[in-house]
Formats: C-alpha cells, structure tokens, sequence
C-alpha cells in the first residue's frame, strides 16, 4: 500500500474515532443526567473550573438536541473524511473546541451558561471546507459562502426559524461564530505550515 492510500486510511480512521469518541462521551453524559454538573457555566470557569470550557461543548438541553448535534458531526465527518489528514482533523478539533469555549468566554460576558456542540460543528465546517478549496476542490467555496450566509443571517436576524423549539432552548448564535472563526485560523495555520 502506498503512502498516499495509507494517510486517506488515516484520515477515515480520524473521520470516524473522533466522532465516535464525542458522541459516546456525550451520549453517556446524556444518560446520567450530567448537563448542569458540566455546561459552560462562566461563573465556574472564572472561579477556576476550566474544563467547562470543553466539557460544556459534550452536554446538551436533551436527547433531541444531542441527535442533532451527532448526525451533523456526523455529516461533517463524512463530507471532509478523505480531504483532511489525520493531524489536520486533530487540530482543526482541538481549535474547534477550544475556540468556541475561549470566544463565549472573552466576548460573549453576558451569557451565563452554554451546552452543546454547535460552535466545535462550525469550527469543523469552516476548517474543513477551507482545506478542502485549498486543495483545488471547486465546490468548497458552495461550502464556505452557505457557511457566511447562515453566519450573517443569524448576526442579523437571530437563530434560524424553528431552531430553538427543535432543541427545546434558546440558540447561542455567538458560539457558531466563535468556533467557525476558530476552525478557520486553524486551517489558514495548517495551510501555511504546508
């Protein structure tokens, strides 16, 4: 087998542990009950629990939130699954997480308490697709511009219709530009290392 063949195998590998591993977490931290112990709470984070800032990110508001959560990680894993390395997929994650746990926390000091991965599934997004036009693939820019869309319609207008009532609570809209922005640092750095 090739090197070539050998880094796309990988990088399935990735496409499917890392979201296999979030979604496990989160479906058994789904099972016991542990949104409030976990959730970005930014009272706790200040006072020194710094894991909500991720931990936050793998609870949700109940199990329909979560399953929509899962198939869009899902969903994302598997469009970018043969575009993206395996370190790519480690730090465009990484950055995906962090920056959306760090961005509520820096700029967004009126909100109180977040769950949920909709800020990491934009950073994913926006990463991958970025990689993806990098590399010469002419439908990632369909790809980044529905993304800008969806970004400047919710600063503009407020969460998609009918979002809210599907999740059973209020959409952080801020969390969705944070990560996005946080997966595409992290992709602009990965491209220019290369």
């Amino acid at each position: 087998m090739d090197n070539k063949h050998r880094r796309g195998d990988r990088a399935l590998y990735a496409c499917i542990a890392l979201p296999s591993a979030i979604g496990a977490a989160s479906l058994a931290l789904q099972a016991a009950g542990a949104g409030r112990a976990l959730r970005y709470q930014r009272d706790a984070i200040l006072d020194g629990e710094w894991w909500r800032l991720l931990s936050g990110q793998l609870v949700h508001l109940g199990w329909t939130h979560l399953w929509l959560n899962l198939a869009a990680l899902a969903l994302i894993s598997l469009l970018f699954a043969r575009t993206l390395r395996l370190s790519e997929w480690l730090w465009i994650h990484a950055a995906a997480f962090l920056g959306t746990g760090l961005g509520l926390l820096a700029f967004s000091p009126g909100l109180q308490w977040y769950v949920g991965l909709s800020g990491a599934l934009h950073g994913l997004f926006a990463g991958g697709a970025l990689i993806s036009l990098r590399r010469g693939e002419r439908g990632a820019w369909l790809l980044l511009i529905a993304l800008l869309f969806k970004l400047a319609w919710e600063r503009l207008a407020g969460s998609v219709p009918g979002s809210s009532a599907w999740i059973g609570g209020e959409v952080i809209t801020e969390a969705h530009l944070y990560g996005a922005v946080a997966g595409l640092v992290a992709a602009a750095w990965l491209a220019r290392r290369r």
